[in-house]
């Protein structure tokens, strides 16, 4: 069985071409039967990216679970890079 053109598309791509799709349905500029097609186009994007974005979340919880087959959270550590004011209040 051959992959369709979306199927074969990176996830990247397929975002891609549903800003794109967003961008001229809101120019209004759009016969009814066009925007209607690229309505269908943009749903069929957003399940597609949809799916694949829970297919990751998924892979990433199998890839995060301890021994016993618990996952394992931790929280997420932002790198902080601008300096905070108030720590240094009386620096001066």
């Amino acid at each position: 069985m051959k992959n369709s053109p979306e199927q074969s598309r990176t996830f990247e791509a397929s975002l891609e071409a549903l800003e794109q799709i967003v961008q001229q349905l809101e120019s209004g500029h759009l016969a009814l039967e066009k925007s209607l097609e690229l309505f269908e186009q943009g749903i069929r994007l957003s399940r597609e990216c949809q799916e694949r974005l829970s297919q990751a979340e998924r892979r990433i919880e199998v890839l995060l679970r301890d021994n016993q087959g618990r996952p394992v959270v931790a929280p997420f550590e932002q790198k902080q890079t601008i300096a905070d004011p108030t720590e240094d209040d009386n620096a001066f």
